[in-house]
C-alpha cells in the first residue's frame, strides 16, 4: 500500500491528467466553433466558462491551502495574463448579424491569440518547474484558468454585441 504522501502524488498526477484532457477537449470544441462560426447565445457565453470555473475551483480545493507563495504568485500572474489575452481574443472575433441575430466567427488573430494562450499556460508551468515551484497548483488550476480566459473572451464578445445592438440568438428547443 502506498504511503500517504505517495497517494497524494498519485491523486495530484491523475487530477493533472484529467485537467489536461478536459482542457484539450474544451479547446477543440471552442476553437472549432470559432473557426466555423456560430450564433451568439446567452447560454454559449455563460455555460462553458461556468462549468470550467466550478470544476477548477473543486480541483484546486485540496492543493490551494498548501501552495507556496511562489506557486500562488505564478498562478496569479498566469491568470492575469490569460484574462488579458481572453479579452484580446474577444476583441478579435468578427461579429455580425445573421438571420437577425448576433453571429461570431474567429479571425486569424483569434487563432494566434489562442496559440498565445496555450504558450502562456505551458510557459508558466515550465517557469514554475525551473524555479522549483511545486507544480500541483499549476496542474489543478488548468480548468479554472481556462474558464477565466474563455469567460473574459465571452465578456468582450457580449459587450461588443451590446454595442452593436444586435440581439443574441435564442437556442432551439431540444426534443
Amino acid at each position: 500500500m502506498p504511503a500517504p504522501a505517495e497517494r497524494g502524488d498519485v491523486v495530484s498526477a491523475l487530477q493533472a491528467v484529467v485537467s489536461v484532457a478536459i482542457a484539450a477537449l474544451v479547446l477543440v470544441r471552442v476553437i472549432g466553433r470559432q473557426v466555423t462560426g456560430s450564433p451568439v447565445t446567452a447560454r454559449s457565453l455563460v455555460l462553458m466558462p461556468a462549468v470550467l470555473l466550478v470544476i477548477g475551483v473543486a480541483g484546486m480545493g485540496n492543493v490551494l491551502g498548501s501552495a507556496s507563495t511562489g506557486a500562488l504568485l505564478l498562478f496569479g500572474a498566469d491568470v492575469a495574463l490569460l484574462v488579458l489575452v481572453g479579452l484580446g481574443r474577444g476583441a478579435s472575433v468578427a461579429l455580425g448579424e445573421r438571420n437577425g441575430t448576433l453571429y461570431q466567427r474567429g479571425t486569424r488573430l483569434t487563432l494566434l491569440l489562442w496559440l498565445l494562450t496555450i504558450a502562456l499556460r505551458v510557459g508558466f508551468a515550465f517557469a514554475g518547474h525551473l524555479l522549483g515551484v511545486d507544480d500541483r497548483l499549476a496542474g489543478a488550476s488548468i480548468a479554472l484558468s481556462m474558464g477565466l480566459t474563455i469567460g473574459a473572451q465571452n465578456v468582450a464578445i457580449w459587450w461588443r454585441g451590446q454595442r452593436l445592438g444586435v440581439p443574441m440568438a435564442v437556442p432551439a428547443a431540444r426534443r
